[in-house]
């Protein structure tokens, strides 16, 4: 008999039980438009994706639900920073992309790449993904689609 072990974790494995609630809660009080079931998933794919920013050397953004997760998370700032050193050894920042009307120059990607980019360093990472919080944002991309609804990314270099 052949027996099988899922290798892959979960993002909420990185935060002790009592932080992973009062974030929950948080995101429930802050979105209350939000199904009653998503605030623990958006969570846990902020973590998961977080996980992945700590050993990815290329930027990856959020999509727009899990960026929630991210903003909320940021809000209790000595946990954050805590979790960061803990985790990828330095602060994760998070890094908006240039806004329309600044002169920086931003390189346009096909629709659906870095969410694409993002999920695959999430499964390398060994976490799972809730396919739902990533791929549901592809239909909603525009022509002007960043990785988040706040065109968010992490610094890996900073």
């Amino acid at each position: 008999m052949l027996l099988t072990v899922d290798r892959t974790r979960t993002g909420r494995t990185l935060v002790p039980d009592e932080l992973f609630t009062v974030l929950t809660a948080r995101i429930a009080r802050d979105h209350p438009e939000l199904a009653a079931d998503l605030p623990v998933r958006i969570l846990d794919q902020a973590l998961a994706f977080l996980g992945a920013c700590a050993v990815t050397a290329e930027p990856i953004g959020p999509s727009r639900l899990v960026d929630i997760g991210w903003h909320t998370f940021i809000l209790h700032t000595h946990e954050y920073a805590a979790f960061c050193q803990r985790v990828a050894g330095r602060f994760i920042h998070h890094e908006p992309e240039p806004s329309p009307d600044e002169d920086r120059p931003s390189v346009p990607e096909p629709i659906g790449a870095p969410i694409s980019r993002t999920v695959a360093a999430i499964t390398a990472s060994g976490f799972a993904v809730d396919p739902p919080l990533w791929l549901g944002a592809w239909p909603d991309c525009t022509s002007k689609c960043h990785q988040c609804h706040a065109g968010c990314h992490n610094s890996p270099t900073g």
